[in-house]
């Protein structure tokens, strides 16, 4: 394994946000993560200027570790294509993959922080579990809430931009999202529900 370098300069925990790739989807409740870890990198000033694992990637410095920044660019329900991979590639097991997802089960604006479980429908969460041989990952939810219609597609919904009043409290829910990050990192899920959960 010659060119297989991860000492050194290697990672010890993967932070990962879920979105679609592309302006259409920029603002879009299923973005959440995306736009958590754009909040993040602002706050750390880092920037994802590196496309690999088919993601884009940034190292940081988050709650003591060196923690690669992913931005899988697959779409949505294949993005465990980008998490499986660097996480063989840094021997990272699973309880120390931190996803940021949305969560329309939750009310908006909620934060739920869970240890893993399943994916509760979630077509990113879903795949990564099937490309981490896992569902024991650690996970930030944001809850961008259900349509009030029961008409409304559920993928027109989570494609679909929030209102201004959502948007108010999605801004503070994703504050929170970022500040737990670390909390997670360092002190363990535990620490960080008692924090952030409710």
């Amino acid at each position: 394994m010659f060119f297989h370098r991860n000492s050194g300069g290697g990672c010890s925990w993967l932070l990962v946000g879920l979105g679609n790739p592309g302006a259409q989807y920029a603002s879009t409740r299923h973005n959440m993560g995306f736009l958590a870890l754009d909040k993040l990198a602002d706050e750390e000033h880092f920037s994802f200027h590196k496309l690999r694992f088919k993601a884009w990637t940034a190292t940081a410095r988050l709650g003591g570790a060196t923690v690669l920044v992913m931005k899988p660019q697959t779409f949505m329900n294949l993005s465990g294509e980008a998490v499986g991979e660097a996480a063989r590639f840094y021997k990272i097991p699973p309880e120390r993959v931190l996803v940021i997802s949305d969560d329309v089960s939750l009310p908006v604006g909620k934060l739920r922080i869970r240890a893993g479980g399943s994916a509760g429908g979630h077509n990113g969460l879903k795949n990564i579990i099937s490309h981490l041989g896992s569902d024991a990952f650690p996970r930030i939810k944001v809850g961008v809430g259900m349509p009030d219609h029961p008409d409304h597609e559920m993928v027109d919904w989570v494609t679909g931009r929030p209102g201004a009043a959502e948007e108010k409290l999605l801004i503070a829910a994703l504050d929170r999202a970022v500040a737990a990050v670390p909390v997670v990192i360092a002190e363990g899920v535990a620490a960080a529900q008692n924090q952030f959960n409710g």
